[in-house]
């Protein structure tokens, strides 16, 4: 769920995403499995650095074939119990959202998986350009971390660490 303390922010000093793209690969021995989605939202309120995100898992394409798709959403992220993956937290580092620039940065969060949290402190960029933000990462998930089985059978088909990325455009909200 996306944090309710950011949502109740002042619309006016927060940042909602208006396009995204998360991707994920696997790169094991025997299959490269690559999956994204356009449908991420988030908000990042600069006030107080805080950030949430959330995606559903059910939004991903691109997979091999629909029947990784529908072990992926049934068999390893259980998407009817868990449908969303979902990220919290607090950007470390100064960003001065009221001057265009790059910033690189820490944010210490909480990565919800399956229902499984895990505190995690992710490396990115925020770029700003006016009213709009641009956000950008990329960080690796154990999949044990998060209780995700791989059979025997597929072991060799599925890596054991998942290679994730995200971009997304964000701009002010004016309300």
């Amino acid at each position: 769920m996306v944090n309710c303390q950011i949502l109740n922010a002042q619309a006016s000093q927060r940042y909602s995403v208006v396009s995204s793209k998360l991707s994920f690969i696997s790169e094991a021995n025997l299959e490269t499995i690559k999956a994204n989605s356009v449908t991420m939202n988030g908000i990042i309120d600069p006030i107080t650095r805080s950030l949430a995100f959330k995606v559903s898992n059910t939004s991903f394409s691109g997979f091999n074939t629909e029947l990784q798709k529908d072990h992926f959403n049934e068999n390893y992220l259980e998407s009817d119990l868990f449908p969303y993956c979902t990220f919290s937290g607090k950007i470390i580092d100064e960003v001065d959202f009221k001057v265009d620039g790059s910033f690189q940065v820490r944010v210490k969060g909480v990565l919800t998986i399956r229902g499984i949290g895990k505190e995690r402190i992710i490396k990115g960029f925020i770029y700003v350009k006016g009213d709009e933000i641009f956000i950008s990462t990329d960080f690796w998930v154990p999949l044990s971390d998060y209780n995700i089985r791989i059979p025997r059978l597929v072991q060799q088909k599925i890596a054991p660490d998942i290679h994730v990325f995200v971009e997304a455009k964000m701009k002010r909200d004016n309300k």
